[in-house]
């Protein structure tokens, strides 16, 4: 099942070759503490199979994104905050800011947010 390239520091995490603060790992997927939190809790939840980005997914990787979004649930549960409430956060390519191209669902939570979640500049209309 894992497809990883070498050069990917997410594939790179999977394979162990470098250290994360694990949280959750299955047969699908790994989550990890973010090393630049945005929160109390802020936790990327990644497939051990490469694939960039969400517009890179193809058919054949339903049940991986599916698998994520139930791990998601599983890690809030984990770290105390699924009642609470927690946001899944998926940055797709550069003018949303992705930096790793690599899937992950950014779960954050363990304190009360605010809506909406503006874009770096305003828009503007007409």
């Amino acid at each position: 099942m894992s497809f990883t390239i070498p050069e990917c520091l997410f594939c790179r995490i999977v394979g162990g070759e470098i250290p994360a603060d694990i949280i959750y790992s299955d047969e699908h997927v790994i989550a990890f503490r973010d090393i630049e939190p945005v929160a109390d809790h802020h936790i990327l939840i990644i497939p051990k199979k490469h694939i960039a980005s969400l517009s890179h997914l193809a058919e054949e990787d339903m049940t991986i994104a599916g698998h994520i979004m139930l791990a998601a649930r599983k890690v809030a549960e984990k770290v105390g905050i699924a009642e609470s409430g927690y946001r899944l956060v998926f940055n797709t390519g550069p003018d949303s800011l992705q930096s790793v191209f690599h899937i992950h669902g950014h779960l954050i939570g363990g304190q009360k947010m605010g809506w909406p979640p503006f874009p770096a500049s305003p828009v503007k209309h007409g």
